[in-house]
Formats: C-alpha cells, structure tokens, sequence
C-alpha cells in the first residue's frame, strides 16, 4: 500500500499505465516487488518468485550482489554524482578496466546511463567518424525504442505505431552474409548488430557471421558496432560473445548487467581510430549523469565480481547441462516447449580470442 492507502496496481493503473496494470494483474502478477536477493524476488504479500527473466539480462550477477552493493554503498558516503568540474577517479578506473578485457584495440569509453542511449551515442559517433550517413541493421533486431535506435531496430510491433523513422537506415536479414554484402556500399557508415538476438527470440546465428561480416565491412570501409547489451558481461560463456568468432568491432556497446543489477549504467567503446574525432570536439556528445561515480562504482565492482568469480566460464560449463535438461523437458512436453535456444547451441567452442591493445 502507498501512503495514502492505495495499492501500488491501483496506484499504476491512476498514475502511471492503466494498460500495463491490467497486463499485470491478468498475469496474476498484480503484488509490489519489496525485496529481492540472489535469484529471488519476494512480493508484499510475502510471497517468493524465482526470477527466471533477470532483467532481460540486468541480473547476471543476482539481485543485490554483496561486493557490489558494498561498493555502491561506500561510494555514497563519498560523492555519488559528479561536480562535471574536476575528474572522476571511478569513471577513470572502470574505462582503464574496460579497455583491459574489452576485444581488439577498443581502448576508448563514453558512458551513459542504458544500452538505448549507448545505441545513440555510437550511430551519431559512426556517422562523425566515417563521414557517411547510412546505417544498415539486422531484421528481428532490438536495440532500443528512443527514435535513433528504434530506426535501428528490426521489430515491427515497435517501428508501426511511429513511422516515418529516421531516413538512411537499411533492414537485412540476420545471420545472412550475401544480403549483408549485397546491401553494403560506399555509403554506408556502419552496421549494427547483436551477436546473438535477444528480445527476437535468442537468435543464434551461423557460425563464421559475425567474421564474415566484420571482413565486409573493412573491405567497404564501413564500421562494425557490436551491441553486446544483453550478450555482454559474461552471459554467453564469454566476456563478451563477439570472442566466439575472435571478431574485433570498431564500437562495442554496453549497459544492463555493467551496473550490476544495482545501477543504471551504459557504454560506448570504441578504437582510437573512431574517437579520433569525437576528441576534437569532446563536448559534441555527453550526458548530464552518464559515467557518475556512483554508477561506475557499480561497473567496477561487476568486473571484480565477473573475473575473480569467473563468472564467463562458469556460464560455459554449467549451461552445457542446463540446456541438456531443457531439451529433455522440451521432449517431455512436446505440446508446450516448441523449441531451446541457447548462445551455446551452434557449435560454439569455449576459447578466448587474442587481444590487441
């Protein structure tokens, strides 16, 4: 109940989204959220709910990881935003510990506050950059639903209700290199993708795309921006899923579990090549909250946790029989699961790529 009595559906459904409060309360989800811990989540009500959905990715450390949630604490007493007038010490470490783990020469990092707005920042820094204009994305795509990455995005049911979207960006299929090399020309400043789709469905592509498309776009002279959102953070049995083909992309994008399910946190990475001239004028893209320290106390603490806990390789080696009990249940009930998809269900070998830096 809120202070003045009102349940918090009642309250939604008054203040916030009457549509998404009768989604809500249909689904028999009607209950506040007022504790969360681990792979659980408790409503008021009392009742506990193992989170299987994981903030779409958010969560691949738990709810309120101790280390984590420690850092963020300690920071607070410190200075949680930033004056913007001197340098930060905690966006200065998590960049340096990024471009640490971060594949090929991307050394470079602009921080925002979610994966839409790392979107943004990097097709407006790829059109600076290339000095071109076209952008090509994937079909069943998602990258975000403001205009920028909503026109990047292959998702019908989010593009209709709000076209016309912005010109100059093209839908091929994915994971189908001869319509990528088909589409790609001299106009093109970039191609966006994910490694492997995850709001269309966790689509997997071919083994050999990702490199074959990364070959494509250096013969063009186009860029390759990498949206490892959802992939990133050691989700996939990688740092990053893009190390599955050794692909090395001129941005890499991330947000969701950066912050450690504690802090709204998003990045741009980029080459010195790509930021060449972003640093010629430092000041033509920023973000008023973008990389706060205490956010980036958050990000730095998730590294910690991500590599002393080796949380990539732990996903490679547990997921392996995980998966096999969900073929199985698959088999069970032919009738209710049609299909298990997974990062790890096309041959995908558990090996790092070489780094360059």
């Amino acid at each position: 109940m809120n202070g003045d009595g009102e349940s918090a559906a009642a309250a939604y459904a008054r203040h916030v989204n009457d549509g998404l409060a009768r989604l809500l309360s249909f689904m028999g989800l009607d209950a506040a959220a007022v504790r969360a811990e681990g792979c659980f989540v408790w409503d008021e009500q009392g009742r506990r709910f193992l989170d299987f959905l994981g903030g779409y990715g958010v969560f691949s450390f738990g709810h309120r990881h101790p280390r984590i949630v420690a850092a963020v604490t300690a920071q607070l007493e410190r200075m949680p935003l930033s004056a913007k007038i001197l340098f930060d010490k905690p966006t200065a470490e998590l960049a340096a510990r990024l471009a640490d783990i971060t594949p090929g020469s991307i050394s470079k990092f602009f921080f925002c506050n979610s994966g839409t707005e790392a979107v943004e920042g990097a097709l407006k820094l790829a059109r600076l950059a290339s000095g071109r204009s076209r952008i090509i994305y994937a079909e069943n795509s998602f990258h975000g639903k403001t205009l920028g990455a909503l026109s990047a995005t292959g998702r019908d049911k989010y593009r209709e209700p709000f076209l016309p979207l912005l010109p100059e960006f093209t839908g091929v299929p994915f994971g189908d290199a001869t319509a990528m090399a088909k589409a790609l020309d001299e106009t093109v400043a970039a191609v966006i993708l994910e490694p492997i789709q995850g709001e269309g469905g966790v689509i997997v592509p071919p083994l050999g795309y990702l490199a074959e498309v990364r070959e494509l776009t250096r013969q063009r002279g186009a860029l390759l921006i990498l949206d490892e959102v959802q992939t990133g953070m050691g989700r996939t049995g990688y740092n990053f899923a893009c190390e599955r083909e050794g692909v090395e992309p001129d941005f890499i994008l991330l947000a969701k579990a950066l912050g450690g399910g504690v802090m709204p946190l998003g990045a741009i990475g980029g080459t010195p090549e790509v930021w060449a001239k972003f640093e010629q004028n430092p000041l033509i893209h920023s973000s008023t909250f973008g990389g706060n320290p205490l956010a980036c106390a958050a990000g730095i603490a998730a590294l910690d946790v991500l590599q002393e806990e080796q949380l990539a390789e732990r996903a490679a080696q547990e997921g392996e029989p995980f998966l096999a009990r969900l073929r199985k249940l698959a088999a069970d009930y032919p009738d209710l699961v049609k299909e298990t998809r997974s990062s790890r269900s096309r041959c995908w070998s558990h090996s790092r790529s070489m780094r360059r830096k």
